[in-house]
């Protein structure tokens, strides 16, 4: 079975993610999309974001009508492993959900036959050589990217870990060609995913929360219910 990971903050679940999920779905037949909420993101603990069990109730309601979508506690408080890793500038990160961590304990749970894939869009994964053991990683799975405009085939090589990373010589005619297809390395798989990209942003449904308008262009529905019940993104 082809089975994908979705990880992120989901702060809140919007119709971006679930357009991405249903697109890397169709394309690469998908039997199952684990929808994974980090509980304490390691980019984002500058960041105040709301609490995962608010996070994983939306992400439980966006995906009650699609079967192939999971909802997954993979990162709960008390199921993840706690770890402490040193970032860039060398300070501690404690705590913290690495994904490395998240998908080798999600294939164990998986057959020797599965196909494993990691959902991403692309403004993340432009980030991802700074990620906790990435070169492992992309050993461990497939990685599938929404691209969107004014990215390049090159772009993304680019921003793969630095040991991953094809010559320059290679990648020089990559500049000209739109982050679209396969690309394929000694050590890493990705695939780009075209016209998935949506305006939707946590900023813009936290303007439409303060403005008090309607949220179902933004999110699922019963989440812009939730949303509006559990008082979320109110200013202070």
């Amino acid at each position: 079975m082809n089975i994908a990971l979705f990880g992120g903050t989901f702060d809140p679940i919007h119709q971006g993610h679930l357009a991405l999920a249903r697109e890397a779905q169709e394309r690469f037949q998908l039997g199952c999309v684990y929808f994974t909420p980090a509980n304490v993101p390691p980019h984002k603990q500058q960041h105040p974001i709301s609490s995962y069990f608010h996070r994983y109730a939306m992400v439980a309601l966006a995906t009650m009508n699609e079967k192939a979508f999971v909802p997954s506690l993979l990162e709960a408080p008390g199921e993840a492993p706690v770890t402490a890793s040193t970032g860039k500038k060398g300070h501690a990160q404690a705590g913290a959900n690495y994904t490395i961590d998240t998908v080798r304990r999600l294939k164990q749970t998986l057959r020797k036959s599965d196909r494993l894939f990691f959902l991403i869009g692309i403004d993340a994964f432009k980030d991802i050589a700074s990620w906790h053991d990435g070169v492992a990683l992309f050993r461990e799975c497939e990685f599938i990217v929404a691209s969107r405009p004014g990215y390049s085939l090159a772009d993304v090589a680019h921003a793969l870990p630095e040991t991953l990373r094809p010559r320059s010589a290679v990648t020089k005619p990559f500049a000209k060609q739109p982050a679209k297809g396969d690309l394929v390395l000694p050590g890493a798989t990705v695939h780009l995913l075209e016209n998935v990209h949506q305006n939707v942003s946590a900023t813009a449904i936290r303007d439409a929360v303060a403005a008090k308008k309607p949220l179902t262009k933004f999110v699922d529905s019963a989440v812009a219910d939730y949303i509006k019940k559990m008082g979320l993104y109110r200013s202070k």
